[in-house]
């Protein structure tokens, strides 16, 4: 059977990768830059959030 949990330290690395991408996204959208840029870094905040919130976490 699969283990489909994340570890403590796995859950914090996604939690910091979704921060920083969406710190991105929004200094992309401030500044009106590419259309491409704004889905590149929201189809990553979104994903690690979504990952986040329905992967239970091993504890």
């Amino acid at each position: 059977m699969t283990d489909f949990t994340l570890t403590p330290a796995l859950a914090t690395a996604l939690f910091v990768i979704a921060c920083l991408a969406g710190m991105r996204y929004r200094s992309v959208w401030k500044a009106e830059g590419p259309r491409s840029r704004l889905w590149l870094y929201g189809v990553i905040a979104a994903a690690t959030l979504l990952v986040l919130g329905f992967v239970p976490m091993r504890g």
